[in-house]
């Protein structure tokens, strides 16, 4: 493997785990500042207020979004498999 393939694939690693990473942290990250909004207009500084939403939004997004992150994954794997066994 020279160094130029072992660059593609690291990039495309990197760009794989973005997409599969998105959904999720986008969702967490919209929960989050809309629960840090409401907790400064209501004055409740409760840190554990944000964990339970934020949990209840990654699994509605995992049950939302599971098989297209796991088609992605499964198609990135295959072509990695087949590029190694072909050397």
């Amino acid at each position: 493997m020279d160094s130029d393939t072992a660059m593609h694939l690291l990039a495309e690693t990197l760009l794989t785990a973005a997409k599969v990473s998105a959904p999720v942290l986008l969702a967490t990250l919209v929960i989050g500042v809309a629960i840090s909004v409401l907790q400064v207009v209501t004055q409740i500084q409760e840190m554990t207020l944000t964990f339970i939403p934020k949990l209840i939004a990654v699994v509605v997004v995992f049950l939302m979004m599971g098989a297209w992150m796991m088609a992605i994954v499964v198609e990135f794997s295959k072509r990695l498999f087949g590029l190694v066994a072909g050397m």
